[in-house]
């Protein structure tokens, strides 16, 4: 082999050693935020206006939307004021039977959580929205609710919070 070759090979060893250090890093977490422009959000409690009360719902609810936001942007947290504003309350908890067996019962019961939810973008007026968001789990009637309601609940929350998200920052 000819020093020439033996070099080329060496080269192209090298460059082809050194492409792993230059990936580039992407993370999914779905905000399009422009952190020059919105640096704060505030997320109110949301008050529990349902019929059917859940006393921990209110709480989950907030906590939930609040865990989301601080977890997947840099966006600080203040009480009021933000420049992104969540707030809204829980209007319907509610109880449905859902399949009936074949002695007239009902196998199945879905539980929904409804949220009316009034966004405010402070910096572009233009994005904000009011919007009602809706998510449901079934559970075996045989079951009473109290046995599985929070359960049933940390997955609604978290659904439902999922949704405010990606509407409001993720924009999918």
């Amino acid at each position: 082999m000819t020093l020439r070759k033996i070099i080329s090979l060496i080269f192209a060893g090298l460059l082809v050693c050194s492409l792993p250090s230059c990936l580039i890093s992407y993370r999914f977490n779905g905000a399009s935020i422009d952190y020059s422009k919105t640096q704060s959000i505030s997320i109110a409690d949301f008050p529990n206006n349902a019929a059917l009360v859940n006393p921990n719902l209110s709480a989950q609810l907030s906590e939930s939307i609040r865990d989301i936001y601080s977890r997947q942007t840099r966006l600080q947290m203040l009480p009021r004021n933000g420049d992104l504003e969540v707030e809204g309350e829980i209007t319907d908890y509610a109880l449905t039977p859902m399949s009936i067996s074949a002695d007239f019962l009902a196998a199945e019961t879905k539980l929904t959580v409804t949220v009316k939810v009034r966004f405010t973008n402070n910096k572009s007026p233009e994005e904000s929205f009011e919007k009602t968001y809706s998510a449901f789990q079934t559970f075996d009637s045989s079951r009473l609710l109290t046995e599985v309601q929070d359960e049933l609940c940390a997955v609604i929350t978290a659904e439902i919070a999922e949704t405010i998200y990606n509407d409001t920052v993720a924009k999918w």
